[in-house]
């Protein structure tokens, strides 16, 4: 019995013996389980970072480039999972987050008023190359490379904002829920990666993604309670 790329064969079959299923027929079907669970839980991850920002009006505290560099990691990541021919499960989110996080920038572009000069020139760029990119119509050695420097890519996109944080003591218009479903989402992924066994480097990306967005996620914590302290005193 199969049903997207799952096998319950070999489970129901250690069932119906009574049996419970082995090591070997049970790890790979969670993780296929739980990579689809990655996949329709990306389909919202940065709802309620759009929504915060749309409430509010406002974009304090969020790193303008540190949205951007995140646009260009999916991409980057998106393109290169495609073109190695992965099961869906193991990247589909990247597709949803690479919409949500287009979305998102377009509407930090238009709280940011005015955006600048140079912000548009980066914006028509990422235009101009990415149907490129996700086309794979580039040399194999660059895409390698270009896969390689998404890591540092994702990295830089989360310092911008870390460092933020750290400089404002608060986090702005930062989305718990958000940063919370990147953690959770970069944990499960370690294990998928490692089970779907995809390369050395998107295991390393994940790894990657847990730290960085468990910084932000504990920056959440402890500069969200005593900016709402002042809050309250102030009214």
């Amino acid at each position: 019995m199969e049903f997207l790329g799952m096998d319950f064969s070999c489970a129901l079959g250690s069932l119906s013996a009574g049996k419970f299923p082995e090591k070997d027929c049970l790890l790979p079907l969670i993780s296929k389980l739980l990579g689809y669970c990655i996949v329709a839980a990306s389909t919202t991850v940065k709802v309620p970072q759009i929504l915060k920002i749309l409430k509010h009006g406002s974009v304090r505290g969020l790193s303008i480039t540190a949205f951007e560099l995140e646009v260009v990691g999916y991409t980057i990541a998106l393109a290169y999972c495609l073109h190695q021919g992965l099961p869906f499960s193991a990247y589909g989110e990247l597709a949803f987050l690479l919409i949500q996080a287009l979305i998102l920038i377009a509407i930090i572009y238009y709280y940011s008023q005015p955006v600048g000069t140079k912000a548009w020139i980066r914006a028509l760029i990422y235009c101009a190359l990415a149907p490129t990119v996700l086309a794979g119509q580039i040399d194999p050695v660059l895409f390698e490379a270009l896969y390689a420097s998404q890591h540092a890519i994702f990295f830089f996109a989360r310092v911008p904002q870390i460092w933020e944080n750290y400089s404002n003591k608060s986090t702005g218009q930062l989305s718990f829920l958000t940063c919370f479903m990147n953690f959770g989402g970069s944990m499960v992924r370690v294990f998928t990666s490692i089970q779907e066994k995809a390369p050395t480097s998107v295991v390393m990306g994940s790894m990657l993604g847990i730290i960085m967005n468990g910084t932000l996620l504990g920056q959440i914590i402890l500069y969200q309670k005593p900016q709402a302290k002042k809050e309250k005193k102030e009214e």
